[in-house]
């Protein structure tokens, strides 16, 4: 079965479930899958009975894909994703987004918890995505090696302009509006994990210009891309990682941050859905 024919089984297995055509989809990383509540008149699909979907093996993953509006905008939305480190591939990581595309959306927001390269940034802080380095793309880990199949996209994709400018502006003016958020703008770093960084690869990869590092999202920008979606970003930064810190990172401390950062975080996505209607 071709990679297309799995979006296309996955994309009606879905429809038999809910007549939600979305027009936004969305991915929640670690610890912000509590947006998801939120979703009213929410269809919630196990990733289990889906054709074609991976299991999510890591906490903070529920491992349910909604239908539904969210500010009145219809949403298929990821709570929790999958990543390279758990040993899955990644033509099969990144197909939801191949299937959000077949459903309709044409907009998709990806989310993922981060460590802040850059010393400016406290956890707490959220970084708007400008651009990315994916490490493991650059080695040779792309999802779109191999055969090409044109009808999900080029050969070729640009990626020079990955991150949206109109969906930036916008997630810069809601934020300005909204006591206690602090959003950034920057480069997310994206390594493969599972294992933290050392102290000189933390330095190292704030040499290259890199402001936040993390173990997802490159690979679902590249898919979203090679189909033409817009792209926003956003980085909840979970902990500092300047390669000068004392104390060791653990996943418990990324999902303790993103559990009070949750109302903020939920207001700002929401905020964005709304200008965007508007």
């Amino acid at each position: 079965m071709t990679l297309f024919d799995q979006v296309t089984e996955a994309a009606t297995a879905i429809r038999s479930h809910t007549s939600v055509q979305p027009a936004v989809g969305i991915i929640l990383g670690s610890g912000l899958g509590d947006l998801a509540n939120e979703v009213q008149q929410a269809t919630a699909i196990p990733y289990a009975d889906i054709p074609h979907f991976l299991r999510s093996t890591v906490p903070g993953h529920a491992g349910r894909l909604l239908l539904g509006t969210l500010e009145e905008v219809p949403v298929v939305m990821m709570q929790g994703r999958f990543h390279f480190y758990e040993g899955y591939a990644l033509p099969a990581i990144t197909l939801p987004v191949r299937v959000m595309h077949a459903l309709g959306a044409r907009t998709l927001i990806v989310t993922n918890a981060a460590g802040g390269l850059n010393p400016a940034y406290q956890p707490g802080d959220f970084m708007l995505m400008r651009d990315h380095i994916n490490m493991p793309g650059m080695a040779g880990a792309n999802p779109l090696l191999g055969p090409n199949d044109e009808r999900l996209g080029p050969r070729f994709p640009p990626l020079a302009h990955a991150y949206d400018p109109e969906l930036r502006q916008l997630a810069r003016t809601v934020a300005a509006q909204q006591p206690g958020t602090t959003l950034r703008e920057g480069v997310y770093v994206m390594v493969s994990g599972p294992s933290y960084e050392t102290g000189a690869e933390l330095k190292f990869l704030r040499s290259t210009g890199a402001d936040a590092v993390g173990m997802s999202t490159a690979p679902e920008v590249v898919v979203a891309r090679h189909m033409d979606m817009r792209v926003l970003g956003i980085s909840l930064i979970s902990n500092t990682a300047t390669g000068d810190d004392t104390e060791e990172v653990n996943h418990a401390e990324v999902l303790a941050t993103a559990d009070a950062a949750r109302a903020r975080f939920a207001m700002l996505v929401r905020g964005i859905l709304r200008g965007m209607v508007n």
